[in-house]
Protein backbone atom coordinates (compact mmCIF):
# COMPACT_ATOMS: atom_id res chain seq x y z
CA UNK A 1 0.00 0.00 0.00
CA UNK A 2 1.30 3.47 -0.85
CA UNK A 3 0.03 6.67 0.71
CA UNK A 4 1.09 10.04 -0.66
CA UNK A 5 0.02 13.32 0.92
CA UNK A 6 0.95 16.63 -0.68
CA UNK A 7 0.37 20.32 -0.08
CA UNK A 8 -2.33 20.35 -2.73
CA UNK A 9 -4.52 17.86 -0.86
CA UNK A 10 -5.57 20.22 1.94
CA UNK A 11 -3.36 18.61 4.58
CA UNK A 12 -4.77 20.76 7.37
CA UNK A 13 -7.67 18.31 7.43
CA UNK A 14 -5.62 15.17 8.06
CA UNK A 15 -6.74 14.21 11.54
CA UNK A 16 -3.63 12.50 12.86
CA UNK A 17 -1.38 15.23 11.47
CA UNK A 18 -3.44 17.89 13.27
CA UNK A 19 -3.12 15.98 16.54
CA UNK A 20 0.61 15.55 16.01
CA UNK A 21 1.08 19.28 15.35
CA UNK A 22 -0.71 20.18 18.58
CA UNK A 23 1.22 17.63 20.65
CA UNK A 24 4.57 18.67 19.14
CA UNK A 25 3.79 22.31 19.87
CA UNK A 26 2.96 21.60 23.51
CA UNK A 27 6.17 19.59 23.83
CA UNK A 28 8.13 22.62 22.59
CA UNK A 29 6.50 24.82 25.22
CA UNK A 30 7.18 22.27 27.94
CA UNK A 31 10.80 21.90 26.83
CA UNK A 32 11.39 25.60 27.38
CA UNK A 33 9.61 25.44 30.73
CA UNK A 34 12.18 22.86 31.82
CA UNK A 35 15.20 24.98 30.90
CA UNK A 36 15.33 27.24 33.98
CA UNK A 37 15.19 24.15 36.20
CA UNK A 38 17.90 22.37 34.23
CA UNK A 39 20.04 25.45 34.82
CA UNK A 40 19.87 24.82 38.59
CA UNK A 41 22.65 22.20 38.64
CA UNK A 42 24.99 22.95 41.50
CA UNK A 43 22.27 25.00 43.21
CA UNK A 44 19.20 22.80 43.66
CA UNK A 45 19.54 19.08 42.91
CA UNK A 46 15.80 18.34 43.02
CA UNK A 47 14.94 21.10 40.58
CA UNK A 48 17.80 20.15 38.29
CA UNK A 49 16.86 16.46 38.18
CA UNK A 50 13.20 17.30 37.59
CA UNK A 51 14.12 19.55 34.71
CA UNK A 52 16.55 17.02 33.25
CA UNK A 53 14.19 14.04 33.35
CA UNK A 54 11.16 15.96 32.07
CA UNK A 55 13.19 17.95 29.54
CA UNK A 56 14.65 14.72 28.11
CA UNK A 57 11.11 13.49 27.49
CA UNK A 58 10.39 16.57 25.34
CA UNK A 59 13.27 16.20 22.87
CA UNK A 60 11.04 14.79 20.13
CA UNK A 61 9.27 18.15 19.74
CA UNK A 62 11.31 19.73 16.93
CA UNK A 63 11.96 16.53 14.94
CA UNK A 64 8.21 15.84 14.92
CA UNK A 65 7.57 19.34 13.56
CA UNK A 66 10.14 18.72 10.82
CA UNK A 67 8.57 15.37 9.96
CA UNK A 68 5.19 17.05 9.62
CA UNK A 69 6.75 19.26 6.93
CA UNK A 70 7.91 16.12 5.16
CA UNK A 71 4.40 14.65 5.29
CA UNK A 72 2.70 17.77 4.01
CA UNK A 73 5.18 19.15 1.49
CA UNK A 74 6.86 16.19 -0.25
CA UNK A 75 6.70 15.65 -3.09
CA UNK A 76 6.50 19.30 -4.14
CA UNK A 77 3.70 19.58 -6.72
CA UNK A 78 4.46 23.08 -8.03
CA UNK A 79 7.36 24.71 -9.81
CA UNK A 80 10.30 25.92 -7.77
CA UNK A 81 9.49 29.63 -8.02
CA UNK A 82 5.90 29.15 -6.91
CA UNK A 83 6.95 26.92 -4.02
CA UNK A 84 9.58 29.39 -2.83
CA UNK A 85 7.16 32.29 -3.08
CA UNK A 86 4.45 30.54 -1.10
CA UNK A 87 6.57 28.94 1.59
CA UNK A 88 9.11 31.71 2.14
CA UNK A 89 6.43 34.34 2.72
CA UNK A 90 4.91 32.13 5.39
CA UNK A 91 8.25 31.90 7.19
CA UNK A 92 10.20 35.08 6.48
CA UNK A 93 7.38 37.52 7.28
CA UNK A 94 6.78 36.03 10.76
CA UNK A 95 10.55 35.78 11.28
CA UNK A 96 10.99 39.51 10.67
CA UNK A 97 7.90 40.53 12.66
CA UNK A 98 8.74 38.52 15.78
CA UNK A 99 12.43 39.41 15.59
CA UNK A 100 11.38 43.06 15.78
CA UNK A 101 8.65 42.97 18.40
CA UNK A 102 9.79 40.28 20.85
CA UNK A 103 12.77 42.28 22.19
CA UNK A 104 10.32 45.05 23.12
CA UNK A 105 8.13 42.54 24.96
CA UNK A 106 11.12 41.59 27.06
CA UNK A 107 12.38 45.11 27.60
CA UNK A 108 9.09 46.57 28.84
CA UNK A 109 8.21 43.48 30.86
CA UNK A 110 11.59 43.16 32.55
CA UNK A 111 11.62 46.88 33.29
CA UNK A 112 8.66 46.29 35.60
CA UNK A 113 9.80 43.27 37.57
CA UNK A 114 12.35 43.17 40.34
CA UNK A 115 14.29 40.02 39.55
CA UNK A 116 14.02 37.55 36.72
CA UNK A 117 16.37 34.84 35.58
CA UNK A 118 14.91 32.39 33.09
CA UNK A 119 17.22 29.91 31.45
CA UNK A 120 20.82 31.05 31.46
CA UNK A 121 20.61 34.79 30.90
CA UNK A 122 19.89 37.40 33.53
CA UNK A 123 17.86 40.55 33.10
CA UNK A 124 20.96 42.70 32.79
CA UNK A 125 22.33 40.76 29.82
CA UNK A 126 21.10 42.52 26.72
CA UNK A 127 17.84 43.88 28.10
CA UNK A 128 18.86 47.50 28.26
CA UNK A 129 17.34 50.02 25.84
CA UNK A 130 20.49 50.11 23.72
CA UNK A 131 20.69 46.31 23.79
CA UNK A 132 17.08 46.10 22.64
CA UNK A 133 17.67 48.48 19.74
CA UNK A 134 20.73 46.46 18.75
CA UNK A 135 18.56 43.36 18.37
CA UNK A 136 16.34 45.12 15.82
CA UNK A 137 18.91 44.67 13.08
CA UNK A 138 21.35 42.02 14.26
CA UNK A 139 18.68 39.34 13.78
CA UNK A 140 19.73 39.29 10.12
CA UNK A 141 22.83 37.46 11.37
CA UNK A 142 21.15 35.14 13.85
CA UNK A 143 18.55 34.87 16.60
CA UNK A 144 19.18 36.20 20.13
CA UNK A 145 18.07 35.20 23.61
CA UNK A 146 14.68 36.90 23.28
CA UNK A 147 13.99 35.09 20.02
CA UNK A 148 15.47 31.68 20.84
CA UNK A 149 12.60 29.70 19.25
CA UNK A 150 13.18 31.48 15.94
CA UNK A 151 16.31 29.39 15.35
CA UNK A 152 13.84 26.89 13.92
CA UNK A 153 12.72 29.34 11.23
CA UNK A 154 16.26 29.95 10.04
CA UNK A 155 16.68 26.19 9.71
CA UNK A 156 13.26 25.79 8.09
CA UNK A 157 14.17 28.27 5.37
CA UNK A 158 17.11 26.04 4.50
CA UNK A 159 14.85 22.98 4.29
CA UNK A 160 12.37 24.82 2.09
CA UNK A 161 15.15 25.90 -0.26
CA UNK A 162 16.18 22.28 -0.72
CA UNK A 163 12.76 20.60 -0.87
CA UNK A 164 12.03 21.26 -4.57
CA UNK A 165 15.48 19.91 -5.39
CA UNK A 166 15.14 16.68 -3.44
CA UNK A 167 11.49 16.28 -4.40
CA UNK A 168 12.27 14.99 -7.88
CA UNK A 169 14.56 12.35 -6.44
CA UNK A 170 12.20 11.05 -3.75
CA UNK A 171 9.34 10.92 -6.26
CA UNK A 172 11.30 8.69 -8.63
CA UNK A 173 13.54 6.83 -6.21
CA UNK A 174 12.93 3.18 -5.52
CA UNK A 175 12.10 2.10 -2.00
CA UNK A 176 15.56 0.56 -1.58
CA UNK A 177 17.25 3.78 -2.71
CA UNK A 178 15.43 5.84 -0.08
CA UNK A 179 16.36 3.23 2.51
CA UNK A 180 20.04 3.60 1.56
CA UNK A 181 19.84 7.37 2.03
CA UNK A 182 18.13 6.94 5.39
CA UNK A 183 20.68 4.33 6.45
CA UNK A 184 23.57 6.72 5.82
CA UNK A 185 21.64 9.50 7.59
CA UNK A 186 21.05 7.27 10.63
CA UNK A 187 24.80 6.60 10.78
CA UNK A 188 25.45 10.36 11.00
CA UNK A 189 23.35 10.34 14.17
CA UNK A 190 26.24 8.53 15.89
CA UNK A 191 28.91 11.07 14.89
CA UNK A 192 28.46 13.39 17.93
CA UNK A 193 29.16 10.42 20.20
CA UNK A 194 32.09 9.21 18.13
CA UNK A 195 33.52 12.72 18.49
CA UNK A 196 33.21 12.45 22.27
CA UNK A 197 34.79 9.00 22.39
CA UNK A 198 37.63 9.63 19.93
CA UNK A 199 39.93 11.45 22.42
CA UNK A 200 39.58 8.50 24.82
CA UNK A 201 41.18 6.18 22.26
CA UNK A 202 44.04 8.47 21.36
CA UNK A 203 42.70 10.97 18.82
CA UNK A 204 44.34 14.34 19.47
CA UNK A 205 42.92 16.31 16.54
CA UNK A 206 44.61 18.49 13.95
CA UNK A 207 45.79 22.07 14.32
CA UNK A 208 43.83 22.50 17.53
CA UNK A 209 40.61 21.16 16.02
CA UNK A 210 38.92 18.02 17.35
CA UNK A 211 36.58 17.68 14.39
CA UNK A 212 36.20 14.43 12.43
CA UNK A 213 36.42 13.07 8.89
CA UNK A 214 37.96 16.01 7.09
CA UNK A 215 36.44 18.78 9.17
CA UNK A 216 38.95 21.38 10.33
CA UNK A 217 39.17 25.16 10.81
CA UNK A 218 39.20 25.75 7.04
CA UNK A 219 36.66 23.05 6.14
CA UNK A 220 33.43 22.56 8.12
CA UNK A 221 32.09 20.09 5.51
CA UNK A 222 33.08 16.57 6.48
CA UNK A 223 32.46 13.21 4.83
CA UNK A 224 28.82 12.89 5.84
CA UNK A 225 27.91 16.58 5.89
CA UNK A 226 25.50 16.24 2.96
CA UNK A 227 23.61 13.36 4.57
CA UNK A 228 23.27 14.86 8.04
CA UNK A 229 20.83 17.12 9.81
CA UNK A 230 17.11 17.73 9.70
CA UNK A 231 16.71 16.86 6.02
CA UNK A 232 16.77 13.21 7.03
CA UNK A 233 13.64 13.69 9.14
CA UNK A 234 11.86 15.16 6.10
CA UNK A 235 12.78 12.17 3.95
CA UNK A 236 11.95 9.72 6.74
CA UNK A 237 8.45 11.18 7.09
CA UNK A 238 7.91 10.99 3.33
CA UNK A 239 9.09 7.37 3.35
CA UNK A 240 6.81 6.36 6.23
CA UNK A 241 3.80 7.92 4.52
CA UNK A 242 4.63 6.50 1.11
CA UNK A 243 5.38 3.05 2.53
CA UNK A 244 3.37 2.86 5.76
CA UNK A 245 3.84 -0.14 8.01
CA UNK A 246 0.90 -2.49 7.75
CA UNK A 247 1.10 -3.36 11.41
CA UNK A 248 -1.59 -3.97 13.98
CA UNK A 249 -1.81 -1.71 16.99
CA UNK A 250 -0.24 -4.47 19.05
CA UNK A 251 2.83 -4.78 16.83
CA UNK A 252 3.13 -0.99 16.48
CA UNK A 253 3.23 -0.55 20.24
CA UNK A 254 5.54 -3.56 20.63
CA UNK A 255 8.05 -1.75 18.41
CA UNK A 256 7.39 1.83 19.49
CA UNK A 257 7.41 1.47 23.27
CA UNK A 258 10.84 -0.22 23.63
CA UNK A 259 12.31 2.24 21.10
CA UNK A 260 10.94 5.24 22.95
CA UNK A 261 11.89 3.97 26.40
CA UNK A 262 15.39 3.03 25.22
CA UNK A 263 15.89 6.39 23.53
CA UNK A 264 14.58 8.22 26.57
CA UNK A 265 16.85 6.38 29.02
CA UNK A 266 19.90 7.13 26.86
CA UNK A 267 18.84 10.77 26.59
CA UNK A 268 18.07 11.34 30.27
CA UNK A 269 20.88 9.41 31.94
CA UNK A 270 23.37 10.34 29.24
CA UNK A 271 22.54 13.98 29.88
CA UNK A 272 23.09 13.52 33.61
CA UNK A 273 26.43 11.85 32.95
CA UNK A 274 27.44 14.67 30.61
CA UNK A 275 26.57 17.25 33.27
CA UNK A 276 28.65 15.34 35.82
CA UNK A 277 31.58 15.22 33.39
CA UNK A 278 31.51 18.64 31.80
CA UNK A 279 30.44 21.05 34.54
CA UNK A 280 33.33 22.67 36.35
CA UNK A 281 32.43 23.67 39.90
CA UNK A 282 34.93 25.53 42.04
CA UNK A 283 35.01 27.96 44.97
CA UNK A 284 36.68 31.35 44.67
CA UNK A 285 36.67 33.82 47.55
CA UNK A 286 33.92 31.87 49.25
CA UNK A 287 31.70 31.94 46.14
CA UNK A 288 30.73 28.75 44.28
CA UNK A 289 31.32 29.18 40.56
CA UNK A 290 29.66 26.81 38.11
CA UNK A 291 31.00 26.73 34.55
CA UNK A 292 29.22 24.31 32.21
CA UNK A 293 30.63 23.24 28.86
CA UNK A 294 27.31 23.42 27.05
CA UNK A 295 28.75 22.23 23.73
CA UNK A 296 29.49 18.85 25.30
CA UNK A 297 26.66 18.71 27.82
CA UNK A 298 23.92 19.09 25.21
CA UNK A 299 25.20 16.37 22.86
CA UNK A 300 22.72 13.94 24.43
CA UNK A 301 19.94 16.43 23.77
CA UNK A 302 20.80 17.01 20.11
CA UNK A 303 17.72 16.71 17.93
CA UNK A 304 19.85 14.88 15.35
CA UNK A 305 21.21 12.27 17.74
CA UNK A 306 20.38 8.57 17.49
CA UNK A 307 18.64 8.49 20.88
CA UNK A 308 16.26 11.32 19.96
CA UNK A 309 15.62 9.68 16.59
CA UNK A 310 14.57 6.51 18.42
CA UNK A 311 12.03 8.48 20.45
CA UNK A 312 10.81 10.49 17.45
CA UNK A 313 10.37 7.47 15.19
CA UNK A 314 8.39 5.72 17.91
CA UNK A 315 6.07 8.70 18.39
CA UNK A 316 5.53 9.19 14.67
CA UNK A 317 4.49 5.62 13.86
CA UNK A 318 2.06 5.65 16.80
CA UNK A 319 0.40 8.92 15.73
CA UNK A 320 0.35 7.73 12.12
CA UNK A 321 -1.69 4.76 13.30
CA UNK A 322 -4.43 6.98 14.74
CA UNK A 323 -7.61 6.95 12.68
CA UNK A 324 -9.67 10.08 13.21
CA UNK A 325 -12.10 11.99 11.05
CA UNK A 326 -11.22 15.60 10.21
CA UNK A 327 -12.67 17.99 12.79
CA UNK A 328 -13.00 21.72 12.22
CA UNK A 329 -12.01 22.71 15.77
CA UNK A 330 -8.99 20.41 15.66
CA UNK A 331 -7.79 21.87 12.37
CA UNK A 332 -8.27 25.43 13.67
CA UNK A 333 -6.20 24.65 16.75
CA UNK A 334 -3.53 22.95 14.64
CA UNK A 335 -3.38 25.97 12.33
CA UNK A 336 -2.60 28.17 15.34
CA UNK A 337 0.36 26.07 16.49
CA UNK A 338 2.82 28.05 14.36
CA UNK A 339 1.70 31.24 16.09
CA UNK A 340 1.93 29.55 19.48
CA UNK A 341 5.46 28.48 18.66
CA UNK A 342 6.47 31.99 17.62
CA UNK A 343 5.33 33.77 20.79
CA UNK A 344 5.35 31.16 23.56
CA UNK A 345 8.90 31.81 24.80
CA UNK A 346 7.94 35.19 26.24
CA UNK A 347 4.99 33.63 28.07
CA UNK A 348 7.33 31.00 29.53
CA UNK A 349 9.19 33.93 31.09
CA UNK A 350 5.94 35.33 32.49
CA UNK A 351 4.64 32.01 33.80
CA UNK A 352 7.97 31.28 35.50
CA UNK A 353 7.67 34.57 37.40
CA UNK A 354 4.09 33.74 38.34
CA UNK A 355 4.70 30.27 39.73
CA UNK A 356 8.33 29.84 40.74
CA UNK A 357 8.83 30.79 44.37
CA UNK A 358 5.20 31.84 44.73
CA UNK A 359 3.54 28.46 44.98
CA UNK A 360 4.50 25.46 47.14
CA UNK A 361 4.49 22.61 44.64
CA UNK A 362 7.07 20.09 43.42
CA UNK A 363 9.16 21.32 40.48
CA UNK A 364 7.45 18.88 38.10
CA UNK A 365 4.03 20.37 38.83
CA UNK A 366 5.36 23.91 38.53
CA UNK A 367 6.75 23.06 35.09
CA UNK A 368 3.40 21.60 34.08
CA UNK A 369 1.55 24.71 35.26
CA UNK A 370 4.04 26.84 33.37
CA UNK A 371 3.55 24.77 30.24
CA UNK A 372 -0.24 24.89 30.33
CA UNK A 373 -0.43 28.60 31.13
CA UNK A 374 2.21 29.51 28.51
CA UNK A 375 0.44 27.41 25.88
CA UNK A 376 -2.95 28.95 26.66
CA UNK A 377 -1.63 32.55 26.67
CA UNK A 378 0.20 31.98 23.38
CA UNK A 379 -2.93 30.35 21.95
CA UNK A 380 -5.11 33.31 22.90
CA UNK A 381 -2.68 35.79 21.35
CA UNK A 382 -2.40 33.68 18.19
CA UNK A 383 -6.18 33.45 17.94
CA UNK A 384 -6.54 37.23 18.28
CA UNK A 385 -3.91 37.77 15.59
CA UNK A 386 -5.70 35.31 13.31
CA UNK A 387 -8.90 37.40 13.28
CA UNK A 388 -7.76 39.88 10.65
CA UNK A 389 -5.97 39.40 7.38
CA UNK A 390 -3.28 41.93 8.30
CA UNK A 391 -2.29 40.49 11.69
CA UNK A 392 -2.67 36.91 10.45
CA UNK A 393 0.53 37.38 8.45
CA UNK A 394 2.44 37.32 11.73
CA UNK A 395 1.42 33.76 12.57
CA UNK A 396 0.49 31.94 9.35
Amino acid sequence: MSTNISLDKNPSHIGWVDILRIVACFLVVMAHCCDPFVGKFGADETEFLSGAFIGSFMRTCVPLFVMISGVLLLPVKMDMGQFYSRRMKRVLIPLVIWSLITPFFYYFYLSNVESVNVGLESVADGHTWSGTLNKLYTFVFNFNYDTVPLWYLYMLVGLYLFMPIISGWVSNAKKKEIQIFLGIWVFTMFLPYIKMIAPEVGYTGNYGSMELLGECPWNPYGTFYYFSGFLGYVVLAYYLVRYPFQWSWGKTLAVALPLFVGGYLITAFGFLEAVASFVDTRVENGVVLVEPNWEKIEVLWYYCGINVLMMTFACFIVFQKISIRPKAWLSKLANLTFGIYLCHFFFVQVSYDWFYGNIALPPALIMLLMGISSFVMALVLSWILSLTGFTKKAIM
